[in-house]
């Protein structure tokens, strides 16, 4: 259910798979295919730029490649920056694997359709990673961050 590419870090592919069926779940969506790309934080920037017309950095990119009317499947990409990662978890005083997970819950969770456009939306995009983060072992997304 999930893709991976990445030069970074060395990612537990078996705990994206994990999370990213745990989130997708939670809306009973049983089948699709997700690609996590992790890349620099320029090229995010420039995504966001083209895509999104705001000249500004960011952490995460979502897009739903599917109908969203096709509820019971979610075919989407999810862009995330692990640069960027690693300055929300000194910023944050977070652990770096847990903002990684923060990171890959909020792509998910955009992929069904939760937003985070006005104050109210992003508490609630808030509430629901700290929910999902409660579930999950974050400890374990990086398998060595020497590599």
């Amino acid at each position: 259910m999930c893709n991976y590419e990445s030069s970074f870090n060395k990612l537990n592919l078996l705990e994206l798979k994990k999370i990213s069926t745990m989130v997708l779940n939670s809306k009973n969506i049983k089948d699709g295919e997700v690609s996590f790309v992790f890349v620099s934080n320029e090229f995010l920037a420039s995504m966001k730029k083209k895509y999104f017309n705001k000249n500004q950095y960011t952490d995460v990119i979502a897009f739903r490649l599917n109908d969203n009317k096709e509820q019971k499947r979610v075919d989407g990409e999810i862009y995330i920056s692990l640069s960027m990662a690693k300055e929300n978890a000194e910023l944050f005083e977070e652990p770096y694997e847990k903002e990684i997970v923060r990171l890959i819950i909020h792509g998910c969770l955009h992929l069904i359709g939760i937003n985070d456009k006005t104050v109210e939306e992003k508490n609630i995009m808030t509430r629901m990673e700290d929910e999902f983060l409660k579930k999950i072992i974050w400890e374990k997304i990086v398998e060595n961050l020497n590599e």
